[in-house]
């Protein structure tokens, strides 16, 4: 069994707070991880827009989201202003690059991506991405080559301008292998390495808490799996439960590796990208199809 652990980094809360706990418990287990990271503000607020998508309220509730988030996030860009996340302490992203971390661009803003994109032209995608590379490399000194899109939410433009990008790859759908996309007969040139798990917050409520590392175990197989992780859930009041995990997999000789090391030992195939649903989730996403 393979396991490539791909970080979230959502919120303000999320980076200062969780991405450190992170980073011990990654160092502790001796772990490299894909970490991506939202560059801009934290509009986390907005996303109560959400409210009348069908099981929006009831995640919410299942996953005790305030707890989780902070009552202040959920106001940032609403009632209280939005915060810039990486500007508020740069030297985290630094430290997780020098840490020997996998690192790329999660988005400049997380929420407006994640709601707003169908509507998104490709000179809008293109200044999203402006914005969050130049933030990247000017804190970096080098250009992010990979990106995450948030909520796994593609289209045919948003592919197109990772092509255009010369990204290394993305890791932008849910699915089984990784591959080469293609969406409505346009086959795409950036490889994607898709998160092959539910995320906590899919199952957290649903299984119960101290249950969920038996629960993941039953779900790896042979090959690779790709987990997807949030600094505000397993970074925040899960860290004790996603620790353990890494305990489980290391006394099961579970092989760690990056999302970049999976894709160097990967032989890709070509696979249709479509919106579909998984349990858990409020809304589409962007699925791999098996053929």
């Amino acid at each position: 069994m393979k396991l490539a652990i791909k970080i979230d980094i959502d919120t303000l809360k999320g980076y200062l707070e969780g991405l450190p706990r992170l980073l011990e418990i990654l160092k502790a287990h001796n772990v490299k991880a894909s970490i991506f990271f939202s560059m801009g503000p934290d509009n986390s607020g907005k996303a109560l827009r959400r409210i009348f998508r069908k099981g929006f309220i009831t995640k919410m509730l299942r996953t005790k989201a305030p707890t989780s988030y902070g009552l202040k996030t959920l106001f940032y860009g609403t009632l209280l202003p939005a915060p810039m996340i990486v500007p508020a302490n740069p030297s985290l992203l630094l430290r997780a690059i020098d840490e020997g971390h996998d690192c790329g661009l999660h988005s400049w803003d997380h929420v407006y991506w994640q709601d707003k994109l169908p509507s998104f032209t490709r000179e809008m995608i293109r200044e999203e991405f402006r914005k969050a590379i130049d933030l990247y490399s000017q804190i970096t000194g080098n250009p992010p080559k990979s990106c995450a899109a948030p909520g796994w939410q593609v289209t045919a433009e948003s592919l197109r301008v990772q092509d255009e990008l010369a990204f290394d790859y993305c890791s932008d759908v849910r699915g089984f292998a990784p591959f080469i996309p293609e969406i409505d007969g346009q086959t795409f040139t950036t490889p994607q390495v898709p998160s092959t798990l539910p995320t906590m917050d899919e199952v957290l409520g649903l299984v119960p808490a101290e249950k969920l590392n038996a629960y993941y175990w039953g779900l790896m197989h042979e090959g690779l799996n790709v987990h997807t992780i949030h600094t505000e859930m397993e970074g925040g009041r899960m860290a004790g439960t996603f620790s353990e995990f890494l305990d489980l997999c290391r006394d099961n000789n579970v092989e760690f590796l990056t999302l970049r090391e999976a894709l160097a030992q990967s032989t890709l195939i070509t696979s249709r990208v479509e919106a579909g649903y998984l349990p858990g989730r409020a809304g589409t996403l962007a699925v791999q199809v098996k053929d």
